[in-house]
């Protein structure tokens, strides 16, 4: 990571409403991932809880997925990494318990576990603060699939980025990746193949993994016509 990595995207979209502008003053600061300024980060002391295992997700967007996720299963803890604002303010609502009714409180809603820390910037900066073998699942959920052609470095699941996510999964990990663009299917399938250090475990790939929560993005997806691809990938043994 010793070149300046370049950022492709929006941070800020419409204007943020005053209440969740509250959220990212007054929740963000307590759950935001801090990266330490020597050595790596220690995920054992990284949550209000002693999680058994540790998730990714890369881009959550609205948050539903991730929030939903950290609230069925309170003994696992989740980094979200997000660089849009409005998608990070929509998560907060959602831990905060405001994305359904207005509240003043801006801490999380009374019935979660402190088990979901924010990282609202590019994930990249902080693979080099990461340990080897973190992560039990790494989401990837409807990326930008920058259809452009002249556009195609800028995809996330790339042969810069396949080692990191490789080297932060542990054995028995899995990488799950959501697309409802074909070519972006194709891409992945193909990215995958030049790597050659994951393997696809799920046959039916229009199937969702169980236990799925959908995220808002894949229910106006489906609403629209079009149907979403999962691919689920374990490492390879060595």
């Amino acid at each position: 990571m010793g070149e300046m990595l370049r950022f492709f995207g929006r941070r800020k979209g419409k204007g943020i409403g005053s209440s969740r502008q509250l959220l990212l003053d007054e929740l963000l600061p307590k759950i935001q991932l801090k990266l330490p300024t020597r050595g790596l980060i220690k995920l054992d002391k990284l949550f209000g809880v002693h999680p058994k295992e540790v998730y990714l997700e890369v881009g959550f967007g609205g948050g539903e997925h991730l929030a939903a996720m950290a609230k069925i299963c309170p003994d696992v803890g989740f980094i979200g990494a997000e660089p849009f604002l409005n998608g990070v303010s929509s998560l907060l609502a959602h831990l905060n318990g405001s994305h359904r009714f207005p509240k003043e409180d801006k801490g999380l809603e009374p019935d979660r576990k402190d088990n979901v820390r924010i990282w609202p910037d590019d994930i990249r900066l902080v693979f080099p603060k990461l340990p080897d073998k973190v992560f039990d699942k790494i989401f990837v959920l409807y990326p930008d699939p920058w259809p452009k052609a002249r556009h195609a470095e800028r995809r996330f699941i790339n042969q810069q980025n396949l080692p990191e996510l490789y080297r932060l999964l542990r054995p028995k990990g899995q990488l799950i990746v959501a697309t409802d663009v074909q070519g972006y299917a194709d891409w992945t399938l193909e990215q995958m193949k030049i790597f050659k250090k994951f393997k696809r475990i799920n046959k039916d790939i229009h199937a969702p993994p169980s236990d799925w929560i959908p995220t808002r993005y894949e229910q106006k997806g489906i609403q629209a016509g079009r149907q979403p691809i999962y691919f689920i990938f374990s490492k390879k043994s060595a």
